[in-house]
């Protein structure tokens, strides 16, 4: 069958392993959120915030309900959050967030991710400063000046805000995703939500060199293959 394809199958078989990995993310953080939360998707504002997440990124419908179900049943899985800060090739700084029912496999196999890429593992609070915790909506089909007013009238505390072509992103604290959200999709029939999530930005973003570059990108990649990590943030420019 040759080279051709030999390359198409690889590349189907890491597309597949992707979408596993996409999709047990998501069920474990669905599980969690139905399990402490309720069921309830109107009453369970993290749980809907998943949902729509989820199905933003094609998580089918089946792995979504499947995993509502086992919160609301006699399953006694039960994850537990840890959160590992380090330093990477070219002093590239690291935040990693885990979802884990065994945690000495979990900081072993980070620490493996780090020690294997010539970077290390921080202590707490040793990485974490130089990142702003924060909401980032993007909506299109609104004017970024009917937007702000939308949210000012509303008292949100806008971070920043950032307009390309037809999309714009708000920036805000963490905690007021939910309300920004819904007081877009309140005030604008027409608005479509683009993309919406609370996560840790760089206050300031470094550049690698080729070598280091290579090197963090295999750092990036270890960690997306553990089982246990759920989101990496970091500092490199792309």
């Amino acid at each position: 069958m040759g080279r051709a394809f030999e390359v198409r199958k690889a590349s189907m078989m890491k597309t597949g392993a992707a979408k596993a990995k996409l999709y047990s993310k998501f069920g474990k953080e669905i599980y969690m959120a139905a399990k402490n939360g309720g069921p309830n998707i109107e009453a369970n504002t993290e749980l809907k915030r998943l949902i729509e997440r989820a199905k933003k990124n094609q998580v089918p419908g089946d792995v979504i309900a499947r995993n509502i179900d086992k919160a609301t049943s006699n399953a006694v899985d039960n994850y537990t959050f840890y959160r590992y800060e380090g330093f990477g090739p070219g002093g590239a700084q690291l935040i990693v967030d885990c979802l884990s029912d065994n945690v000495n496999r979990t900081v072993t196999e980070v620490r493996n991710c780090f020690t294997k890429t010539d970077g290390k593992l921080g202590v707490n609070g040793s990485v974490i400063h130089g990142f702003d915790h924060l909401a980032v909506v993007s909506v299109a089909n609104v004017e970024e000046e009917d937007v702000l007013d939308a949210l000012f009238t509303q008292d949100i505390d806008i971070d920043d805000v950032e307009t390309e072509a037809e999309m714009t992103t708000i920036y805000a604290a963490a905690e007021q995703l939910h309300k920004v959200t819904q007081i877009i999709q309140d005030s604008f029939s027409e608005a479509e939500l683009l993309h919406e999530e609370q996560t840790y930005l760089a206050q300031t973003l470094i550049t690698l060199n080729e070598g280091e570059a290579t090197a963090f990108e295999k750092l990036l990649n270890m960690l997306e293959d553990c089982e246990d990590v759920q989101r990496v943030y970091h500092n490199v420019k792309a």
